[in-house]
């Protein structure tokens, strides 16, 4: 499975990388913001993103629109992981087309359960 992580924060993103390697996720690709993300699922064969909401240039919710609203992206499972913890949040979030949440900071174990979730539902 190719993973795309997306966060302003290179610690987050190697947080992350980490907690996939432990469950056997190696094919990892990186994206600093929302702009670069688009760029590498153009370039890539992605089946899920992980992304963060506050970052530079492009936000993880203005990136997940434009995820939703491309016909060739459109059913990539998308995770937010992110330090918005708010109800409104998360239901704008959902809203925009997010398959799961997971708020930072975060156990290596709740990352795993979301993406095997998100997963699960995928491949009915």
């Amino acid at each position: 499975m190719k993973i795309l992580v997306v966060d302003d924060s290179l610690t987050m993103r190697k947080i992350i990388k980490n907690c996939l390697a432990k469950m056997g996720e190696k094919d990892v690709i990186e994206a600093s913001d929302g702009v670069e993300a688009l760029k590498q699922l153009e370039n890539n064969q992605i089946d899920l993103i992980l992304t963060d909401w506050n970052m530079p240039n492009m936000n993880g919710l203005e990136f997940l629109i434009k995820v939703r609203e491309n016909e060739k992206y459109k059913n990539i499972p998308v995770i937010m992981v992110t330090t918005e913890a708010e109800k409104s949040s998360v239901i704008e979030a959902i809203k925009a087309g997010a398959n799961n949440y997971v708020v930072k900071p975060f156990t290596p174990k709740v990352l795993e359960e979301k993406i095997k979730a998100t997963m699960e539902k995928f491949k009915k």
